[in-house]
């Protein structure tokens, strides 16, 4: 799993320079959750943890060049 978040946080961080390392894991690992948990609330079979990478990597390229520009709601 570690490797799999490496991998993202690198891809994301290639795609939009704005990030530390740090903010970029936050956005993987959020995107990650976010996607296994509304994935299990649908009552979907969990399909792997590659099946979730390839969620998670085509949300980067998809909008990672702007994810800077969201705000992020801290608890």
């Amino acid at each position: 799993m570690k490797t799999y978040f490496e991998n993202l946080k690198l891809e994301l961080l290639a795609i939009n320079p704005n990030f530390t390392e740090e903010e970029a894991l936050w956005w993987v690992e959020m995107l990650w959750t976010d996607f296994e948990a509304s994935y299990a609330k649908a009552g979907y079979p969990y399909r792997g943890s590659e099946y979730t990478y390839d969620y998670v990597s085509k949300q980067v390229k998809q909008h990672g060049a702007s994810l800077h520009l969201v705000e992020r709601k801290e608890r």
